[in-house]
């Protein structure tokens, strides 16, 4: 049997199937995944190799810059399952594409 939340079982279960309990991460945390085919090979309830610790897969949007209040709300379609180390890596990497000025806009001295 694998873990579910307290919350939002069934939410969190629709998710995990149409991701077959997998990370559905494919690169956007910076990593390329090489060995899982350009796709994380996490799986929930499964333990990594390098650290040996379980990971558990959380159900969150597929947007990682999506505010918490709308989060809640989505439905499992909008939703992706992430591995932590995944979901730290591309909402790193968002925020930092966001940061970044974009380059039809001019210059302040051009």
């Amino acid at each position: 049997m694998s873990s579910v939340p307290l919350a939002a079982a069934a939410l969190h279960a629709a998710v995990m199937r149409a991701a077959e309990y997998r990370c559905q991460c494919t690169g956007r945390c910076g990593n390329a995944h090489r060995k899982g085919g350009g796709r994380c090979p996490l799986v929930h309830d499964g333990y990594t190799s390098k650290r040996g610790r379980r990971v558990h897969l959380a159900a969150a949007p597929a947007d990682p810059l999506t505010p918490l209040v709308q989060a809640v709300s989505l439905p499992a379609a909008d939703l992706m399952a992430w591995c932590p180390d995944c979901h730290t890596g591309a909402l790193r990497q968002a925020r930092k594409d966001a940061r970044r000025p974009d380059p039809d806009q001019g210059a302040l001295f051009d």
